[in-house]
């Protein structure tokens, strides 16, 4: 009996199927396309290319950002359409393709990472794309012939998959998917499936021919007339959401949802050529039944495609996402909050033992393996950067996430956009020692290791920094003002070999990956666990106070951070933290 059969006989008798082992070994780095690298300037975006997005201005002056420019320095093109900051920053773009993707795979691999999440690169008139047009081509302006691709685009039946061909942009992602392999790494999209955007040619027909589209039964109409209106996620209009009924997504855009699936995991019907797995966006805004569909037709195509949830909630809510019939993982928010509890807060700080109860719940709510696999993140698109985290580490409740998401942000005057110091930079070392050695796949968002910083979205989307580049300094704050002494923007060399080499580590150590997990010290500042695999065994140490603490050891160490031989006891600096590795004797 073949595999595939295999598993379409024991999902259909409903027996849970097995989660991909190499997601316990990942090593995450999550990309924002439009702002990694611009690989190709024959394709950059046009002011046209933006028509269905917010803000909506397709007449002002225009022209592609300067990638090395101090980011809340208005342009003289943004300065003349009289409109402020905020409104400025949406209709920034910096030309980031796929390209500049696979230029970049070496310093990727350098890095140590071995699996890319990227968010959206289908079709789409917003810098972030979480309003696709189509779900089944990649942004022309992601590829290496736009007016080529749109032509192309143009001569399908959006509905019909038989009609739908493969664009330049389509096939330099696949190109992107086989380099990706090529080099053993895996890589997954982001599935926006909840809804579609204003420019969708589903909706357009909609918009135009009204309870005559065929399309009417796919979108939630509130009025028909005398004034269309129609459920916007959340009451965006720019995000018309899919019409739901208790089985969730409806017929029509489900069998959309359920082609575009096949033909990103198999392209021309081969499993080794398609994307890795998916990252489902707001997730707990479509109804199980759908996910429970879904996910079974993306287990029937590839066994160990891996699926991760958007679920920024309890440990309670998580749950019914990971009972084995719907995903993988969640991105591990609640290892973020707690994480940041710990090592970043000082003034309430929680203690050691409050942190070792809060990572125990974690890992003991889930079936399986399930932690393992779990996303686990200290920063997103959806967040401000660790950098700025530690900056304003006394402002903010991380895990009041409601109240979060706006105060994180520029526009609240308590928010302090520097840069970090170096002992604030000492924090983040500590934080990913911590990351890279715990329970769970970490998770690294786009130049973290390179030392950026910024508040929440926009400011977290600012431009690769790279070492080949010369950027001029953030001379100017958000609200205009003069920032002084300005804060020089560089590629950080001392930041990025200290996640290059705890990534190697963890690499190297299968224990640091799929071993098992043992709290050893749990007191006051002073965390220590050990992870343990067979015979292998590293011990990681935690001092988060501002005094020095000591740790006995009954046995001697390779310190494995300091490459030196430990005995008897080791003194923990203030803020710093030792691996160790029992030294094997004969």
């Amino acid at each position: 009996m073949s595999r595939l059969l295999l598993l379409s006989l024991v999902l259909s008798l409903g027996v849970l199927a097995e989660e991909p082992s190499w997601s316990e070994r990942a090593v995450w780095y999550q990309i924002f396309p439009e702002r990694f690298c611009n690989g190709d300037p024959g394709n950059d975006p046009r002011l046209v290319d933006q028509q269905g997005a917010w803000p909506h201005d397709h007449e002002s002056t225009w022209q592609l950002h300067p990638w090395t420019s101090d980011w809340y320095h208005l342009q003289p093109y943004e300065r003349a359409n009289g409109k402020d900051l905020w409104f400025n920053l949406q209709r920034r773009r910096y030309g980031g393709d796929l390209q500049g993707i696979l230029d970049k795979l070496d310093y990727l691999q350098d890095l140590g990472v071995n699996a890319l999440y990227l968010n959206p690169i289908f079709i789409a008139p917003s810098q972030h794309k979480y309003d696709a047009a189509l779900y089944h081509h990649v942004d022309p302006t992601f590829g290496p012939d736009p007016e080529g691709d749109r032509q192309l685009i143009a001569t399908e039946d959006p509905a019909d998959p038989r009609t739908w061909k493969w664009t330049a942009a389509d096939r330099l992602a696949l190109k992107l998917i086989k380099e990706c392999h090529r080099r053993g790494m895996r890589i997954i999209f982001d599935g926006v499936f909840n809804h579609i955007g204003q420019t969708s040619p589903f909706f357009l027909d909609v918009v135009k021919n009204r309870q005559k589209s065929p399309y009417a039964d796919w979108f939630t109409i509130t009025s028909w007339a005398p004034e269309f209106q129609y459920e916007g996620w959340f009451g965006v209009k720019e995000l018309p959401e899919w019409r739901e009924d208790e089985q969730g997504i409806v017929q029509g855009p489900r069998d959309y949802v359920f082609a575009v699936t096949r033909r990103w995991m198999a392209p021309d019907g081969r499993v080794v050529d398609g994307v890795d797995g998916w990252r489902l966006d707001v997730a707990f805004c479509v109804k199980h039944a759908f996910w429970k569909d879904w996910s079974r037709l993306v287990r029937s195509i590839n066994p160990e495609a891996y699926m991760t949830a958007e679920v920024i909630d309890t440990v309670e809510a998580n749950r019914p996402y990971l009972e084995g019939d719907e995903f993988s993982a969640v991105m591990n928010y609640n290892f973020a909050f707690a994480s940041s509890e710990f090592f970043i807060r000082e003034k309430d700080r929680i203690s050691a033992s409050q942190l070792d109860q809060l990572l125990r719940e974690l890992r003991e709510a889930y079936p399986g393996r399930t932690a393992y696999r779990m996303q686990n993140l200290v920063g997103s698109h959806d967040t401000a950067r660790v950098a700025s985290h530690i900056v304003n580490r006394e402002r903010l409740d991380y895990r009041d996430w409601a109240r979060y998401c706006d105060a994180s942000r520029a526009t609240n005057p308590a928010w302090n956009t520097r840069a970090p110091r170096a002992d604030e930079k000492n924090t983040q070392k500590l934080l990913a020692t911590f990351q890279m050695t715990y329970v769970g796949a970490p998770m690294i968002y786009y130049g973290d290791e390179a030392g950026m910083w910024g508040a929440n979205d926009p400011d977290d989307r600012k431009p690769m920094v790279w070492e080949d580049l010369d950027y001029g300094p953030e001379r100017v704050n958000a609200d205009g003002s003069e920032r002084t002494p300005p804060d020089p923007v560089a590629f950080d060399r001392d930041l990025f070999e200290h996640y290059r080499r705890l990534i190697a580590l963890r690499n190297k150590h299968e224990a640091l990956q799929t071993g098992d997990f043992a709290t050893v010290v749990a007191e006051d500042d002073l965390y220590g666990f050990v992870r343990s695999l067979g015979q292998e065994r590293v011990l990681a140490l935690f001092n988060v106070g501002r005094k020095g603490r000591a740790f006995k050891l009954s046995e001697d160490h390779t310190d494995l951070l300091g490459n030196r031989t430990v005995s008897g006891s080791i003194m923990l600096a203030p803020r710093s933290a030792v691996l160790l590795a029992p030294i094997q004797t004969n």
